[in-house]
């Protein structure tokens, strides 16, 4: 059953937004799409400045095995420090057959 995480986040303040989507792109093509399972990552941003970033996966155990290397993993590490963390919320969801 494909799995879908959604986290949305503000940047810290004054982190330039262009720079930003540089480190975003490095994460999403240098770990996030190597990992076993990864099916697609869209980036969405709001007009108050709040990203959502919705990833689909082809299990919740590929979409767990990901996670839980992600926050000491090389790649994501420039991506984290530009998160204001007091922001961050998640959820995952089971995506509806029809």
């Amino acid at each position: 059953m494909t799995t879908v995480e959604t986290v949305r986040f503000k940047l810290i303040p004054g982190t330039d937004p262009e720079a930003f989507g540089k480190l975003d792109e490095k994460v999403e093509n240098e770990y996030m799409a190597k990992r076993p399972g990864f099916v697609s990552r869209e980036v969405t941003l709001s007009d108050d400045g709040e990203y959502l970033v919705i990833v689909h996966w082809a299990s919740p155990e590929e979409a767990d095995a990901t996670m839980s290397g992600f926050f000491g993993a090389p790649e994501t590490q420039e991506f984290l420090a530009a998160i204001d963390k007091s922001t961050v919320s998640s959820g995952r969801y089971a995506k509806v057959e029809r």
